[in-house]
């Protein structure tokens, strides 16, 4: 796999003017200092060239990202991508199957709307947003003249990616020091085996990770954490029997004063129903918020050179001898956590959708985890999460969007991989 997060890294500070020489006629601008090692003024280099894609999907908070071509097609995919790619549609291949069938008929009439509406509802898809997609392919079926119903086929490909399209956005790293991130979900989401599974691609690529494990009530909820952080060797910290809240402020604190680039907090898994424990999480974000950190980047600037990836989310990552980081000064302070992931089972239909309202009521989400897309998962709920979160955009402006950040497909380590718009919807429509 290769990267996907983005990376903030602060801009290099401007290098002293090279003095005229002697002889230099007044008016004369000075010469081009000569080029500089890498620790002192990271862009001055040579633009490296795009990397060869990596085992890893995370770059480190001490790089500095480099410009990486648009592919001429989708096929230019790196293989581990491909067979990612490959794993969800037989994942989805059930839905595929249900909504294909649907426009093997040789005429578009009511009727295939009929039968598409159902198969978009089996799916998962919901009320709402079946009617959008449903009303808006019926716009381009009018406009593009279309008689077949293969066309409609992919004016429906093209309004899911469309409205799936506002869910794809890149995780930053590296804006913050450390980046607090804040994963919860429901009982058996899968929330400690994605904290692993970051925290091993993001050690694997140099950053520091340290781990908080705050999951204080599942029984071996703390050893589980402590397997991931010794096979990646990161730090852990944790309490027998502590305080949720107490053991992620210690982590944080220690994190902060250690100089990690990521901490990460672990939650024990609740039901949105169960208040005393929703009241729990709040109480969590409360006390994490109470340690001030610092903003190395400005959140509107990016790297010179740097342009958007092949896939979205995607960014590939040079060394810069490091020194970015340690010489960047303070821009403003912001209250962790700076990330409040959840975690969904993609199994659960449309109960999905109300975890999300449920927990983004009490967290104010900031990003999503849809996991276990390789079993039985319909997968049309991701529509409907687009469709809430448009909706809630356009209600509370104020507050950051909610993405869909990674989406998973096994257990294995490769199998976390970003998400993709026009990717998934392919792969559902199949």
């Amino acid at each position: 796999m290769f990267s996907f997060f983005k990376k903030k890294s602060p801009p290099p500070a401007p290098a002293a003017p090279a003095a005229a020489p002697p002889d230099a006629f007044p008016g004369t601008p000075a010469a081009t200092p000569a080029a500089v090692p890498s620790a002192v003024s990271p862009a001055a280099q040579p633009r490296a060239p795009a990397l060869p894609a990596g085992p890893s999907m995370i770059g480190s908070a001490l790089v500095t990202p480099i410009a990486i071509p648009e592919p001429a097609a989708a096929a230019a995919s790196p293989p581990e991508r491909q067979r990612w790619l490959s794993k969800l549609q037989a994942g989805l291949r059930k839905t595929g199957s249900s909504i294909s069938t649907v426009f093997t008929g040789g005429q578009i009439d009511e009727q295939l709307y009929e039968d598409l509406e159902t198969a978009l509802l089996m799916a998962d898809t919901g009320v709402k947003a079946t009617e959008h997609l449903l009303a808006d392919v019926k716009r381009r079926v009018k406009d593009g003249g279309m008689t077949h119903p293969v066309a409609v086929k992919n004016a429906l490909v093209e309004s899911l990616a469309l409205l799936l399209k506002p869910l794809e956005k890149a995780l930053v790293i590296g804006e913050f020091k450390p980046t607090v991130i804040m994963v919860a979900g429901v009982n058996g989401a899968g929330k400690t085996t994605s904290i692993g599974k970051l925290t091993a691609h993001l050690a694997s690529e140099g950053a520091t990770v340290l781990l908080a494990a705050a999951d204080t009530f599942r029984a071996a909820a703390k050893e589980q954490l402590a397997v991931w952080a010794d096979r990646n060797t990161v730090e852990i910290v944790s309490q027998e029997g502590g305080d949720p809240a107490a053991v992620s402020f210690d982590a944080v604190s220690a994190g902060k004063a250690r100089g990690r680039d990521v901490v990460l907090v672990d939650t024990a898994g609740r039901l949105p129903t169960q208040l005393h424990l929703m009241e729990e999480l709040r109480k969590m974000k409360r006390v994490i918020g109470k340690i001030e950190i610092e903003r190395t980047v400005e959140p509107s600037s990016s790297p010179a050179g740097a342009v958007e990836p092949a896939l979205p989310g995607h960014r590939r990552s040079a060394p810069s001898g490091g020194s970015a980081v340690r010489e960047a000064t303070s821009v403003g302070a912001a209250p962790p956590p700076h990330e409040v992931l959840l975690v969904i089972d993609g199994n659960t239909g449309q109960n999905a959708l109300s975890q999300v309202k449920a927990f983004d009521d009490a967290l104010q989400l900031t990003g999503l985890i849809v996991t276990k897309l390789d079993g039985t998962a319909k997968g049309g709920v991701l529509a409907a999460i687009a469709l809430w979160a448009r909706e809630r955009q356009a209600v509370k402006p104020d507050l950051k969007p909610v993405p869909v950040y990674f989406i998973g497909v096994g257990e294995k380590l490769e199998d976390l991989e970003t998400f993709n718009a026009r990717e998934f919807a392919q792969a559902l429509l199949a």
